[in-house]
């Protein structure tokens, strides 16, 4: 009876170790993935996650076996279900860690019972390859804690789809080493090729797939400075402006004794209507007309203001309407992307027609933020084409930038056309 007791509890104490080294596999592989992956703020969704990497690193991995196979689906379900965000990106996250996690999982559970049999210790071999795996996991989240970003990525889907085209290399490459050796077991060339194979292919596949997962923190990077000397473009270009408004206010100033000289004279002889008119026309000078402060956020002022001067020099009328505060939870990049482009593609219509009027409204209310361009377009235009950019005379340019900006923040890029008229419609959530 006692000896029943002790092997009972020494069961049990053996199955809470394995517990416990699952779990402390799935919290430093939930460390990695929450740092690439933009996660659902539930705490139910979060932990899901977290069970789902407990179950994937001590999931057995045969080269030759089909377990993989059952594998997939799940994990692809869970990790897609528990994130948020662009689906390209979430999808190409899934499929790297499906490779870091299967890869280790495969080589040690493949090659490390036939080396334990070499030296005779084939009972060593559940033990070691369930702490092996905790020990790895928890040396791969050591080195790389340093580089793990604070927030997951946000790149644009033109570099998630190359990323997602790479991913796709590897993950057919351990597909192919584990899965078409099913019948490893046939005959020993067989086995032994699988082998082979296996081991030549599956280091590769752990560490490309690392290196891309390095590959998305430099990309967002570079994808950041690439924003951040758009920004300093348009800052400069709308800098420029100042200078230029301020030269001609010195000039002014400068040339404002002989302007009183000639009023003085004018008033002299009585000729009032002289006088009146040389006063209008120094008031139409641009140098008394200011700079353009059009809304109380930077960003949008700065895009605004270079658009509205850019408006005066082709011959185009601007009415402006708009109310965005100083902070809005939209980045800097995206809101000057935006209005742009917006008002890229409503200058270029309206050259080309008889009124020149632009028709800008945007504000923040209930939640809201609301873009509405209006302008001329000239020619008969589809509706149903410019929603597709099929008009590219009259609209078009930018118009996928503005639409994966607007999908990016779960909101909508709206466009009608007719009777002459181009409507833009921007609609975000914030």
């Amino acid at each position: 009876m006692l000896e029943h007791m002790i092997d009972f509890l020494h069961l049990n104490i053996q199955n809470w170790s394995w517990y416990i080294l699952f779990l402390s596999s799935g919290t430093f592989l939930y460390l990695i993935c929450a740092a690439f992956l933009p996660l659902r703020p539930q705490r139910r969704w979060k932990i899901l996650l977290f069970l789902c990497l407990s179950a994937a690193s001590g999931m057995i991995i045969w080269v030759g076996d089909n377990n993989l196979l059952f594998t997939l689906p799940p994990f692809f379900a869970v990790f897609l279900l528990c994130s948020n965000g662009d689906r390209l990106g979430r999808l190409t996250v899934t499929m790297i860690f499906f490779c870091i996690i299967m890869t280790v999982s495969a080589m040690l559970d493949t090659y490390l019972g036939p080396l334990l049999n070499f030296y005779e210790k084939s009972g060593l071999y559940d033990a070691l390859t369930r702490i092996l795996r905790t020990v790895i996991w928890g040396l791969l989240y050591v080195c790389l804690r340093r580089f793990l970003p604070d927030q997951p990525p946000q790149l644009s889907r033109r570099l998630w789809r190359l990323l997602l085209l790479l991913v796709s290399m590897p993950l057919c490459s351990l597909m192919a080493v584990v899965l078409l050796t099913y019948n490893k077991f046939d005959s020993r060339m067989v086995y032994r090729l699988a082998l082979k194979l296996g081991l030549t292919v599956l280091p590769f596949v752990f560490i490309t797939s690392l290196a891309l997962l390095f590959a998305v923190k430099r990309l967002e990077d570079y994808e950041q400075l690439e924003q951040a000397k758009l920004l300093a473009s348009l800052r400069e270009s709308y800098y420029q402006a100042i200078q230029r408004e301020s030269q001609q206010v010195r000039t002014l100033r400068h040339d404002l004794r002989n302007h009183l000289t000639v009023i003085r004279g004018l008033l002299e002889r009585e000729d009032t209507a002289k006088a009146a008119a040389y006063l209008e026309q120094i008031e139409e000078s641009s140098a008394l007309q200011g700079t353009r402060r059009l809304c109380e956020n930077e960003s949008a002022n700065v895009v605004l203001a270079a658009k509205a001067e850019e408006m005066d020099r082709r011959g185009l009328t601007g009415e402006f309407s708009v109310s965005l505060p100083a902070d809005i939870p939209v980045t800097a990049v995206d809101l000057c992307a935006l209005l742009g482009n917006a008002l890229d593609n409503a200058m270029e219509a309206a050259e080309r027609s008889e009124d020149k009027k632009i028709s800008v409204r945007c504000r923040t209310e209930k939640g809201l933020f609301m873009l509405l361009v209006e302008n001329a377009a000239d020619g008969t235009i589809n509706p149903a084409l410019a929603t597709t950019k099929a008009n590219k005379a009259a609209h078009g340019f930018g118009l996928a930038g503005m639409r994966e900006i607007a999908g990016r923040y779960g909101g909508s890029l709206e466009t009608r056309a007719g009777n002459g008229r181009f409507e833009l419609v921007v609609c975000l959530p914030l």
